[in-house]
């Protein structure tokens, strides 16, 4: 079983149902007063209204009280970061602008646009991303508390047996319904003027730096569309083989701080970027990505492309596989009969990642929906989505196989009983390590928020 899925109950209800106060406006209007402390950290009142806000607004079940469920959730992740400062337990910036710049893909997907999440957010992106930022941080560096707390369980089969055969039958897990897809993706050329209006930005981006006029880190948050914006544009100490190809050239080709690159082309777009320091095979940058846009004709052609190629494949034409080394533009399925690898990092805690298997919960937004009706054999329509590097694309998608939902047995579903046995020896682990914490931790609770029936027992004092 994955590493990062060792959470405790109460902390995994926290970490997917308080995503950064991404949608909390309400909030502000509560009267403020502290209603829990934990060590030296204060609970406020406002930081309960806001997750509840967040959970209902991401429609993130909260699985009790609100006002008994949120404060204990968000007390057990200060204890969780109290032990990751004392341990000094880290996360790079690096590894967190991935989960950010995938959670913002989604959103993206989600609300049908930027603009729209900007307006239903009440945020600016750059609010957003910096929210996103905070929030996740967190959230690995409590998973990181919790891998160190269960690193050394170790299941055996007899013991998943057992389980199993001591479980009521109402009781044996459900083991949701999982597809696979072949995808065929489609870019949209862009137009040369689009990739000068881009480049003509990084320049004047570039003389203005150079000229003294604005900071590189300024117009970063200003500007850049990628996840470190909120960060000046940092992405931290990384090594050749963690960058872009290009980008590491660019980068590590850099040895004045004062200078800007020239202009460089990613996967991810265009960027400029500015040294901040070596340190042996690793290089620590700021840069400003700006990304060219296909129009509306080049999506329409694009569309038009695959579904023609789609067309021919209904029509028997050839398999569905035969010419995506040819034509489709996704790296990871064309060479491999189009079939979609599991390899978003928004799923690495699935026992699916890594496997060319996923829950509908684990698509991308826009392919899952394409899916949901779809028979075994059968193609989609093409549809616009966003791809893993954030750029806007075509696709059209076959349903390969379904396997529907069904109980458990220890014939077909060994390694996710062998998972679920592995969750509960860490759970029961990291709910013993709370209750140790509690025990030499100063806690404080309102008397108004003490009649609670608390996950784990131990945080009101006698």
């Amino acid at each position: 079983m994955k590493n990062k899925k060792r959470l405790a109950l109460a902390a995994m209800l926290l970490l997917a149902a308080i995503p950064a106060n991404l949608f909390a406006q309400s909030a502000n209007n509560v009267i403020d007063e502290v209603v829990w402390v934990v060590g030296d950290d204060a609970i406020f009142k406002s930081d309960v209204e806001q997750a509840r806000i967040d959970a209902q607004m991401s429609h993130q079940p909260i699985g009790g009280d609100p006002y008994c469920v949120i404060p204990e959730q968000l007390a057990t992740q200060k204890l969780f970061l109290h032990q990751a400062e004392l341990d000094s337990i880290e996360v790079t910036d690096a590894q967190v602008f991935q989960y950010v710049e995938q959670r913002m893909n989604m959103l993206i997907q989600n609300y049908g646009s930027m603009e729209k999440l900007e307006s239903y957010s009440h945020k600016t992106e750059a609010q957003i991303r910096e929210q996103l930022f905070t929030s996740l941080r967190e959230q690995l560096l409590v998973n990181r508390v919790q891998q160190e707390l269960t690193k050394n369980i170790k299941i055996t089969p007899a013991q998943v047996r057992n389980y199993f055969k001591n479980k009521p039958q109402d009781s044996i897990p459900f083991i949701p319904t999982k597809v696979e897809v072949q995808i065929f993706v489609r870019a949209p050329k862009i137009a040369q003027e689009e990739i000068d209006r881009v480049k003509d930005e990084l320049r004047d981006y570039t003389e203005r730096v150079n000229s003294g006029k604005d900071n590189f880190s300024t117009l970063a948050v200003l500007y850049s569309e990628d996840g470190s914006a909120s960060k000046g544009g940092r992405i931290g100490l990384m090594g050749r083989g963690e960058l872009d190809p290009a980008y590491a050239a660019a980068a590590f080709s850099l040895n004045d701080t004062k200078t800007v690159s020239k202009i460089v082309e990613s996967e991810f777009g265009f960027h400029i970027i500015q040294l901040i320091e070596k340190r042996g095979e690793r290089v620590d940058t700021r840069h400003i990505l700006r990304k060219a846009r296909p129009s509306d004709e080049a999506i329409e052609e694009a569309i038009n492309f695959v579904d023609s190629v789609c067309n021919e494949i209904r029509k028997g034409e050839y398999a569905f596989e035969d010419p995506l080394p040819y034509l489709s533009d996704d790296k990871d399925s064309r060479n491999n009969y189009g079939i979609l690898p599991n390899t978003y990092p928004q799923n690495q805690d699935s026992e699916n990642y890594g496997t060319s298997r996923f829950e509908m919960k684990e698509l991308p937004t826009e392919i899952a929906r394409a899916v949901a009706n779809m028979q075994i054999g059968e193609i989609s329509k093409p549809f616009i989505m966003i791809d893993k590097k954030g750029k806007e694309v075509v696709a059209a998608v076959r349903l390969k196989n379904r396997i529907d939902g069904h109980s458990a047995s220890m014939t077909d579903d060994y390694q996710t009983l062998l998972q679920v046995v592995q969750l509960e020896k860490q759970n029961e682990i990291i709910n013993k390590w709370i209750r140790e914490k509690l025990k030499s931790t100063y806690v404080r609770i309102n008397d108004d928020w003490k009649n609670c029936e608390f996950s784990v027992p131990g945080w009101i004092k006698e």
